[in-house]
């Protein structure tokens, strides 16, 4: 071999190593992941296998999606797990992991899913006092990855708490790449809240309680929701409780601000209860509130807003909304309406995986930006 020849070797050597580096060191442009989330509400878990693709920007497509129903006892376990001493949490916690499990399963094998890059899982929030550095959601136990044989990301709160924020809300990193034609995204879930951008920087909070205080009152009567919000159209607005509900201290606090269980049984469930009402008028009442505070929020001139979450069922909720704001309300697909966060908790969990951005300081009040969530490998 002549001095020519081992030149080219050399030269091609090295060529093939830095092509090899090269590659290693790209990110992948397409992700199938599974999102999972458990809201506050309490009606489920949902479950969506995701397409993500990285062009110029993120796009998706959900290929199926399912949301699978509580039964009583697991419905009373989490509405009352706030209560909780330590052992019976750890003990709950291990619990759930396995019933998370095996749904997670069931979901793989029913749409016989092969490809899976991750499952990106929220659990489901027991504890949730970021002033004391705490939120808990269970379900996000390393053991997961090795029940379920995946990858999963999950645990995607604790990170921002520990950084001072409010570890919510986190889908607005959502709404910023994936949702940005739209003034306002506003949720209805347990809680309300919003995302929008101000001096091109994403703004996000809770605006206010919703199904957890209607379903709360409403499955007195022996019914799970308010179907349409029929019975809250017939009641009537109780003055005083309306005002007071309005002038709670929260509602005057400045972003980044979040709202949990705790919060609601301390504050609106008492203040509700003693004025004695029918349950009509109760829900009336909320449902006015709920509307005032929404509408409040809705101020930019000629916004759209898109709302997504169960509470864009309750036909009578929307339209009170309507009447306190001028913004173009956009209901969204179905398809969307329900399944929203289990999509952006898939999309917060692929970010995750590329090392990015998935939480914005701008909207929890953390220290800084940062890519949370906990990686478990099988």
């Amino acid at each position: 071999m002549n001095s020519s020849d081992v030149s080219q070797f050399i030269f091609l050597y090295i060529r093939m190593i830095i092509e090899c580096l090269v590659l290693k060191t790209m990110k992948k442009q397409e992700y199938f992941v599974m999102g999972v989330m458990s809201g506050t509400s309490l009606d489920g878990i949902d479950l969506a296998y995701i397409h993500f693709k990285k062009d110029k920007k993120w796009s998706y497509n959900i290929i199926c999606a399912q949301t699978v129903a509580y039964d009583t006892e697991w419905e009373t376990k989490l509405r009352n797990g706030v209560e909780y001493a330590t052992v019976q949490l750890e003990c709950l916690n291990a619990s759930y992991t396995q019933l998370l499990s095996e749904v997670i399963k069931t979901f793989i094998e029913k749409n016989q899913l092969i490809n899976i890059d991750a499952v990106c899982s929220h659990g489901h929030t027991i504890l949730h006092q970021p002033e004391n550095k705490l939120t808990l959601q269970i379900g996000n136990l390393e053991i997961l990855a090795q029940l379920i044989n995946q990858k999963v990301v999950c645990d995607f709160r604790v990170q921002d708490v520990v950084l001072g924020g409010q570890g919510a809300p986190l889908v607005p990193i959502g709404d910023q790449l994936l949702f940005s034609e739209y003034t306002y995204c506003v949720n209805l879930g347990g809680f309300s809240n919003i995302s929008t951008a101000i001096n091109n920087e994403r703004i996000a909070y809770d605006i206010c309680p919703v199904n957890i205080v209607l379903n709360h009152y409403v499955q007195k009567t022996g019914v799970s929701y308010d179907d349409k919000g029929m019975m809250a159209s017939s009641g009537e607005v109780c003055q005083l409780l309306l005002e007071k509900l309005n002038n709670i201290n929260f509602y005057k606090l400045p972003p980044p601000k979040s709202l949990g269980l705790e919060w609601v049984k301390l504050m609106i469930i008492p203040l509700i209860d003693s004025y004695e009402l029918s349950i009509k008028d109760i829900l009336r009442t909320f449902v006015e509130h709920v509307a005032i505070q929404i509408g409040s929020m809705l101020i930019k001139d000629k916004s759209s807003v898109l709302f997504t979450g169960g509470g864009v069922y309750n036909l009578f909720l929307m339209k009170r909304i309507r009447e306190y704001s001028n913004a173009e309300i956009i209901i969204s697909s179905p398809e969307l309406i329900e399944y929203k966060e289990a999509l952006i908790f898939g999309f917060l969990g692929v970010l995750k995986l590329r090392n990015e951005i998935n939480v914005l300081a701008s909207v929890t009040g953390a220290e800084k930006n940062h890519s949370s969530g906990e990686i478990f490998t099988i």
